[in-house]
């Protein structure tokens, strides 16, 4: 090669910019003792270094990452069943959000709880803090006309506001701290635009590669929406990503299937999924608005579906259990003939991911 190209060469690959492999691999394994309860989301809380775990029938969880040992479980969350917890870092207080349509308040400073576990519902699978009416919203158990989200204000423990939203299946949502709330709608492959202050519906996305859209991150300064797809028929699992204001489909790039968790770490530029079905963590880098690459897909453990993160120390935790298809038992089918239907005693676990 000529000087001349050699330089040229270089100039080239100082300008192109550059998408690194970051090398994620687990770092621990840490089995939790217990019955072979269900589990669903698990969230970092920043301030006070604790992993919340949603153990269903083991009630929610307080994972200590240094000592890697559950230092406690919030009062009641056993009996109500808990499928994970909101954060309400301003004001000092967690929720969770209990199957049994019950959410259980607590001081995420103490750990102790504030009040009785409060019914508002048949059924409840998620929740979400929306910082601008500061509010919790709760994805409470659909019924033939739709789901209903419930808005809670943390400092009287009340039902404030309830919208129906048209969905079967309401997922994952993130507020932008503006009064707009994205809402996916898993069965209809929607996502719905919520005004949380009027508490009704302004806009619709949808896109050909977003087959259920499920998990939901956002940068309000690129006005993007981020979203894991669960593959649908033909359509391929998926990250895809919408312009906020005018819904349209910005990128999208085929993953893992079975996505039930997204996080952006907007400081490093990374997305990270985990999913289920394909037994990977799929790791993308965002550089602008417009550019993004899928930079690696690691490959973990079936059914490990949900991951939070320690964006300070650059640590990531998923949890998972050991688990069959027991054909004899009923499958859920919507998400995988194979998905596991019977958890192993003792086999639940958390695993610190690290680079």
């Amino acid at each position: 090669m000529s000087k001349k190209l050699a330089l040229l060469a270089a100039a080239m690959m100082m300008t192109t910019p550059a998408f690194a492999f970051d090398g994620w691999h687990t770092e621990s394994v840490t089995v939790i003792p217990g019955k072979g309860a269900g589990y669903d989301y698990i969230t970092y809380d920043a301030a006070n270094k604790h992993v919340f775990l949603g153990h269903r029938g083991e009630g929610l969880q307080v994972f200590d990452p240094a000592t890697k040992t559950v230092i406690k479980t919030i009062d009641g969350t056993k009996e109500h069943s808990s499928n994970g917890v909101v954060l309400v870092s301003d004001m000092d207080l967690g929720f969770s959000e209990n199957e049994d349509g019950t959410f259980t308040a607590f001081k995420l400073s103490t750990l102790a709880n504030v009040g009785d576990a409060v019914k508002i519902a048949p059924g409840i699978d998620a929740g979400h803090y929306d910082p601008f009416t500061k509010r919790v919203l709760f994805n409470t158990e659909p019924g033939k006309d739709g789901a209903p989200i419930m808005a809670v204000d943390p400092t009287t423990m009340k039902v404030t506001g309830t919208i129906m939203a048209p969905t079967k299946k309401p997922e994952a949502a993130v507020a932008d701290g503006k009064g707009r709330f994205y809402l996916a709608a898993q069965v209809e492959s929607k996502i719905l635009v919520i005004d949380t202050a009027a508490m009704k519906i302004t806009d619709t996305f949808s896109s050909p590669s977003c087959g259920k859209p499920t998990m939901i991150e956002v940068d309000t300064d690129l006005k993007r929406l981020f979203v894991t797809c669960r593959s649908l028929g033909a359509t391929k699992a998926s990250l895809t990503v919408f312009n906020t204001d005018t819904g349209a489909t910005v990128w999208t790039n085929e993953m893992g299937d079975g996505s039930d968790s997204l996080v952006y770490d907007k400081a490093n530029k990374r997305l990270y999924s985990a999913n289920g079905i394909s037994a990977t963590l799929t790791v993308a880098e965002v550089t602008s608005a417009d550019s993004y690459k899928i930079v690696e897909s690691l490959a973990t453990y079936n059914n490990l579906k949900v991951v939070t993160m320690d964006k300070a120390n650059q640590k990531l935790y998923g949890m998972v259990a050991e688990g069959s298809a027991d054909q004899a038992k009923k499958i859920n089918l919507a998400v995988s003939p194979w998905w596991a239907n019977t958890v192993f005693p003792n086999t639940f676990r958390v695993v610190t991911f690290t680079k």
